[in-house]
This record gives C-alpha cells, sequence and structure tokens, in this order.
C-alpha cells in the first residue's frame, strides 16, 4: 500500500500508552481508565506505534486518516488545565491557569 497522507499523534500522561497489532488492524490504547480502549482501524487506514507515546496513522485516502486520527484523539483529548491527553504532534495547545490562592 502507498503511503501518501500521514497524521502523527502525541500521547501525553503518566502511563498512557499505545500499542498497535494484526499488522496495523487494531489500536489498543492506555489511557488511564479502568480497560483498555480497543479501536478498530478503517481498510483504508494503516497504524504504527514508533513509541508507546507516538502513533502514525497513515494512508491513501486523506479523509479516512484523519478522521480516524480524530477519532483516535476523541478518546482522551488534551486537558487545557494539566496538558495530558492525546493530542496531534503540530498541534499547540494553549494552557490554562488553575484556581489561584488568594
Amino acid at each position: 500500500m502507498e503511503a501518501k497522507f500521514f497524521r502523527f499523534l502525541k500521547i501525553v500522561g503518566v502511563g498512557f500508552k499505545a500499542r498497535a497489532e494484526a499488522e496495523g488492524r487494531l489500536l489498543y490504547l492506555k489511557l488511564g481508565y479502568s480497560h483498555e480502549v480497543e479501536l478498530t482501524v478503517p481498510p483504508a487506514v494503516r497504524v504504527f506505534c514508533f513509541k508507546p507515546n507516538i502513533v502514525c496513522c497513515t494512508g491513501i485516502d486523506k479523509q479516512r486518516v484523519h478522521q480516524f486520527a480524530a477519532a483516535v484523539r476523541s478518546c482522551k483529548p488534551p486537558e487545557v488545565y494539566i496538558g495530558k491527553g492525546i493530542m496531534y504532534t503540530d498541534e499547540v495547545i494553549k494552557k490554562k491557569q488553575g484556581k489561584k490562592s488568594k
């Protein structure tokens, strides 16, 4: 399969991990929930995990690649206060200030 489009996702958080199985057909995410999140990758998309915290979605159909990347990100969107979660590598998260103590 010729890979034309890429989308890299970065997972930030203690104990947050990703692993791809079955030749990039299944993606398992450990995101601090009581269970492991299992995502089935659509046929036009392939998934690779270079490190446990970096996921690469690739394929020839830009719309499907980006849609699957958005589905992965929606499992744990970035936190604006702490900064953990799944974000795109080129994404900039504006951190918010917490409660101020007097």
